[in-house]
Order: structure tokens, then C-alpha cells, then sequence
């Protein structure tokens, strides 16, 4: 199956999950249980192979095993910022649209963040990342006005917000050398590294230390992942 099939396919389980109720909101964990867990993912909204992870690893993890993940997503990655002022400057490894991509996903997360995961997968999974959003924000939470998500990407907000992800991203032990890099309960190895790159889905299952769920009898098979 293609990526584009297989991404269009993912979106149609979303939307069904998604209007299935008006008030589930089934991509936030609920239990937040000590048990979770924790995935971080820093990556850049242009990358390719972050793309590629977020629409054939990260997303149908996520939408199987939701209730014993917590996710943080953090798009910067190879990112350069420089203060001008009181504000930061950002130069991106795939040019400026990275830059608004990345800031825009920022802003997604800051605004509606219970819709975030799905808004960013949307836009991941499309073909052109930033023309995507606005429709991508309309369709996982319409109540929200796309000129408040752009407000913050074109304000101080946005600014501070982009910051912070430069730092969290500067303050990776070890240093991160490429993307997407990944962190599992806060720690990175090579072995964990390439687990998640070949089946999240399977790493996620074998460290959740309760009661596995029913998904995770059914498996998944490795994927050869690449890195920008």
C-alpha cells in the first residue's frame, strides 16, 4: 500500500473516530496512568522520513495504543535560532516554509491541544504541509478560527512558544543528530532508537508494564525507516 493510501486510510479512521461522538476526543489519554508510556518525537514539519514516521509508524500507534501513550511532539529538529531583540530569528534545514510549518504545528498545540495529534498528522500526511492546515484545522476542530492559530504563529506568542522548543531540543541528552529522534520515558539509545523506527507499535507493547491491550496481539510488521 502507498504511503498516500495508506495515509488517506488512517485520516478516514480519525474522522469516523472523531464524529462518532461529540465529545470524544479519543486522542488524549484518558488514564494517565503511571503505566503510559511516554514517547517524545522531535522532528521537522518538511522532513521527509519525519513524514514518513509520522504517517507509517507514530499515527496508526497512536490510534491502536492511545490510551497507554503519552506523546509529546516537538518540531525544530535541525533548526538554527538567533535573538534579535527580545524575539528569536529561526532558520530551518528545509527552508522558511519548515519554519512556518513547524511554528504553525506549535501554535496548533498551544491552541487546541486536544485536537493537536490528529490536526498535525493531517497536515503530515499531506502534500503540501502549510497549504494543508487550514483545512486540516477545519476538519479536526472546526470551532477554531484559523486567523487565532496564524495570530499566534505571526506574534510574540508564536515566537516564545518556537523558543522553547529550541531549548527543549538544545537540552537533549545525548545531543540529537538527526530527525526524527526519538525518546522513549525520556531516554534515547540507539536500540530504542531503531525499535521505534522499525515498529512502534511493538517497542510501545512490549514496554507498557500493565495490563496490555487487545491491539497488541495482533502485531506489526517492521518498516525500514530513513532519516534528514
Amino acid at each position: 500500500m502507498s504511503v498516500l493510501k495508506f495515509s488517506l486510510a488512517c485520516l478516514l479512521v480519525l474522522v469516523n473516530k472523531c464524529t462518532s461522538s461529540p465529545t470524544d476526543t479519543f486522542w488524549v489519554n484518558s488514564s494517565r496512568s503511571s503505566d503510559v508510556v511516554n514517547v517524545s518525537l522531535y522532528y521537522e514539519s518538511l522532513c521527509p522520513d519525519c513524514q514518513k514516521f509520522m504517517v507509517l509508524q507514530f499515527m496508526p500507534t497512536f490510534i491502536m495504543l492511545s490510551d497507554i501513550m503519552h506523546v509529546d511532539l516537538v518540531p525544530y529538529g535541525n533548526a538554527q535560532e538567533k535573538q534579535v531583540g527580545d524575539k528569536y530569528e529561526f532558520t530551518c534545514q528545509h527552508g522558511p516554509d519548515e519554519c512556518l510549518g513547524n511554528m504553525i504545528e506549535t501554535c496548533v498545540m498551544n491552541k487546541v491541544p486536544d485536537a493537536a495529534v490528529p490536526v498535525i498528522y493531517c497536515m503530515e500526511a499531506a502534500d503540501n504541509v502549510v497549504k494543508a492546515a487550514e483545512s486540516c484545522l477545519a476538519l479536526f476542530s472546526p470551532q477554531t478560527k484559523f486567523s487565532d492559530i496564524m495570530a499566534c504563529v505571526n506574534g510574540n506568542k508564536g515566537n516564545q512558544l518556537m523558543h522553547q522548543n529550541a531549548k527543549e531540543t538544545a537540552a537533549l541528552k545525548p545531543p540529537h543528530q538527526y530527525v526524527p529522534w526519538i525518546t522513549i520515558n525520556g531516554e534515547h539509545t540507539d536500540e530504542l532508537q531503531q525499535k521505534a523506527m522499525s515498529s512502534l507499535f511493538v517497542l510501545i507493547c512490549n514496554l507498557y508494564k500493565g495490563q496490555a491491550p487487545s491491539a497488541c496481539t495482533l502485531g506489526q510488521k517492521a518498516t525500514k525507516m530513513s532519516y534528514c
